[in-house]
């Protein structure tokens, strides 16, 4: 291939295989070295077997990029043949990693979304669970605070008055008739604060709190609130227990010191119609320390009641209302008509004529009427050789034979028999013998100091 120039329409055309030789000029035909050839410089010529092919510099480079895209195109072709394997295999790995990839993420959301369930659901049973438990604990304590409530006074021998309505006197302290004691009447919220009533805990409102902090804060305050409330009822038993122990050692000393035989006491004491059939009391097996202290309370009060019983036959309480005033007392003394010593048998209650007269402990009438000395007298029979006598009456309000009880009225106070004015005079007997009222007002007064 080259180029055409204005050389070759003046020499002659030699073909390819004639170099190295030497030139033979041949005459050229007439014909032929007559028709000149064209000048152009943009036309390209290749001469093969002794043909010339002209292309235009278009035609040309179309072809040479042709021929250029069909090597790069074999080439790749080529290659992508011999490398086929090889991306087929990295194109299948980077497939499975990427899905590899995705299942793991996928599995560990999932893993996620049951870990939260299960906690969540955990959370909603250990709340479920505490809140059970505390609903139980409020179920005690209120079971607790009846058992509470429910329990008898028996720490003293007269019962309280039952405060009315718009009675102003109700919280001043007021003498008893019969013994030293002063007997406070409680006031109308004092079973309250013995019950510590529990907070209502059912079905606890949803507070903006509760959002902010979450239920378990919630719950320890109810439990705190519990826990607060079972101490109160803890101590409130433990102190009943003090007391009724505390009185209950009181009255063995007081029978002690009387020199009296608590079981010949206990004899005497008449039956009250009573029965039923014979339950043994007994603990359970996970009962706490409130039912053991309730049960040793329960316990302690049985026989404290029974000994109240067997003291109301004790004359330790005294026949007359107001201050303890003697205008005589026991032993010997000078007669207030003779003038000389004389034995006195009993005490003089200084009083005023028509006061009542009250029986000191029970018993049965027997004697009514005018006695010698006594003026009009009434004895009383208490059971196991007791006996007490009072004297000088103006009235006598019981009959021989009839049974009385603390507290009643037997007589009026007068002046009547060998008296120098209106007093009582009032014995104590054991077995018949005259014995000092005062061991036996003293006893009472140590019964009631707690």
């Amino acid at each position: 291939m080259s180029k055409s120039s204005a050389q070759y329409s003046q020499y002659a055309q030699h073909h390819p295989h004639d170099r190295g030789r030497a030139s033979q000029r041949r005459p050229a035909p007439a014909a032929t070295a007559a028709i000149p050839l064209p000048a152009t410089d943009d036309a390209y010529t290749i001469v093969h077997a002794g043909k010339q092919v002209r292309f235009g510099p278009v035609v040309f480079w179309i072809v040479v990029g042709t021929v250029v895209l069909l090597g790069l195109w074999s080439a790749a072709t080529a290659t992508y043949f011999a490398f086929r394997d090889d991306v087929l295999t990295r194109l299948i790995a980077r497939q499975a990693e990427m899905q590899y990839a995705y299942e793991d993420r996928i599995a560990e959301l999932r893993a996620k979304v049951d870990r939260t369930t299960s906690r969540q659901l955990l959370d909603q049973e250990q709340f479920d669970q505490k809140l059970d438990q505390i609903m139980k604990r409020q179920t005690a304590l209120e079971s607790r605070a009846t058992a509470l409530g429910a329990m008898p006074d028996v720490t003293g021998s007269i019962p309280r008055a039952t405060p009315q309505r718009g009675d102003s006197s109700q919280n001043t302290p007021k003498p008893s008739p019969i013994s030293d004691t002063v007997i406070f009447v409680a006031p109308p919220d004092r079973e309250a604060r013995l019950e510590s009533r529990a907070p209502t805990v059912a079905a606890p409102p949803t507070s903006q709190f509760a959002k902010n902090q979450g239920f378990d804060n919630v719950l320890v305050r109810l439990t705190t609130s519990l826990d607060q409330v079972e101490r109160r009822q803890m101590a409130a038993l433990s102190a009943v227990e003090e007391g009724m122990d505390s009185r209950m050692r009181r009255m063995r000393g007081v029978v002690s010191d009387l020199g009296l035989n608590l079981a010949n006491l206990e004899s005497a004491v008449p039956r009250t119609a009573m029965g039923g059939p014979f339950v043994p009391v007994k603990l359970t097996a996970n009962a706490g320390p409130f039912e053991k202290q309730l049960y040793r309370i329960n316990t302690t009060r049985a026989e404290m009641d029974r000994l109240n019983r067997t003291l109301a036959l004790v004359p330790y309480r005294k026949p007359v209302i107001g201050e303890v005033e003697f205008t005589s007392g026991f032993g010997v003394r000078s007669d207030p008509f003779l003038g000389r010593p004389a034995m006195h048998t009993g005490l003089d209650f200084r009083a005023a004529t028509g006061d009542p007269v009250r029986v000191t402990a029970n018993g049965k009438v027997v004697s009514a009427g005018w006695s010698g000395g006594y003026g009009r007298m009434v004895e009383v029979d208490h059971g196991n050789g007791l006996s007490t006598r009072y004297g000088h009456l103006s009235e006598i309000n019981v009959r021989v034979g009839e049974t009385v009880k603390i507290g009643q009225v037997v007589g009026l106070v007068g002046s009547t028999g060998r008296s120098t004015g209106p007093h009582l005079h009032y014995e104590t007997r054991i077995e018949g013998e005259a014995v000092d009222p005062q061991k036996f007002l003293r006893a009472g007064v140590r019964l009631s100091a707690g």
